[in-house]
C-alpha cells in the first residue's frame, strides 16, 4: 500500500497545486491581488538560501509551491488507502493543508498567526487551500479505489449504516493490499 500511496499521492498532490494555480490566477485576475512570495521566502529560510529585497525568484517560488503540495498529496493518499475517502476527508484534509502552511511560515518568521490577518485574505487563503484539497482528493481517491476498498471502508460495510459496537475487522482483513 505505501508505495503506492507515496507515487499515488504526488500526483494527486501536483494536481491539487496545479488546480489551485489556475483557480488563484482566475480570481487574481478578479480582484487585482498579486502573486504571492510567501512560498519563496519559506524555502529561502529553511534551506538558507539568500534572501532578496522585493519579489522573490519565480523559480523558487514554484519549488515551494509545488513541492509541498505534492509532498502532502501523499498524506492524502494514505487517507485514501485508509478508506478515508470523500468530501468528509478531503475537507479534514483542507485543515491539514491551512495548518501545514501556518506552521512552516510562523516558525521561519515569514509569516503570522491567521487570526491577525485581514479577514479578506483569510478568506482568499481558505478558499484556495480548500480547492487545494478537494482537487487533490479527488485524484487521490480515484487511484486508490483502484486498489478496491481500504480497511475502513471494510470496517464500515461490516454493518451498514451509522451503527455503534461494530467491532473491528479480523487482522487478516484489517490491511491493505
Amino acid at each position: 500500500m505505501m508505495r503506492q500511496a507515496v507515487w499515488q499521492g504526488l500526483v494527486a498532490g501536483a494536481a491539487g497545486v496545479l488546480v489551485m494555480t489556475l483557480a488563484e490566477k482566475v480570481e487574481q485576475r478578479v480582484t487585482g491581488r498579486p502573486d504571492s512570495d510567501v512560498p519563496a521566502r519559506v524555502l529561502e529560510r529553511m534551506t538558507g538560501m539568500a534572501e532578496r529585497e522585493g519579489r522573490q525568484p519565480v523559480a523558487v517560488n514554484w519549488a515551494m509551491h509545488l513541492g509541498q503540495g505534492a509532498l502532502l498529496g501523499v498524506l492524502r493518499s494514505v487517507m485514501a488507502h485508509a478508506g478515508l475517502r470523500g468530501p468528509w476527508s478531503s475537507a479534514k484534509f483542507t485543515v491539514v493543508r491551512l495548518t501545514s502552511d501556518q506552521i512552516l511560515e510562523n516558525a521561519t518568521g515569514v509569516g503570522a498567526p491567521p487570526q491577525t490577518w485581514p479577514r479578506r485574505e483569510l478568506v482568499v487563503d481558505v478558499l484556495h487551500k480548500g480547492v487545494y484539497a478537494f482537487a487533490a482528493g479527488a485524484v487521490a481517491d480515484v487511484l486508490a479505489a483502484r486498489s478496491g476498498p481500504g480497511p475502513g471502508q471494510r470496517h464500515a460495510a461490516m454493518r451498514p449504516g451509522r451503527q455503534a459496537d461494530v467491532g473491528p475487522l479480523p487482522r487478516r482483513h484489517s490491511y491493505s493490499r
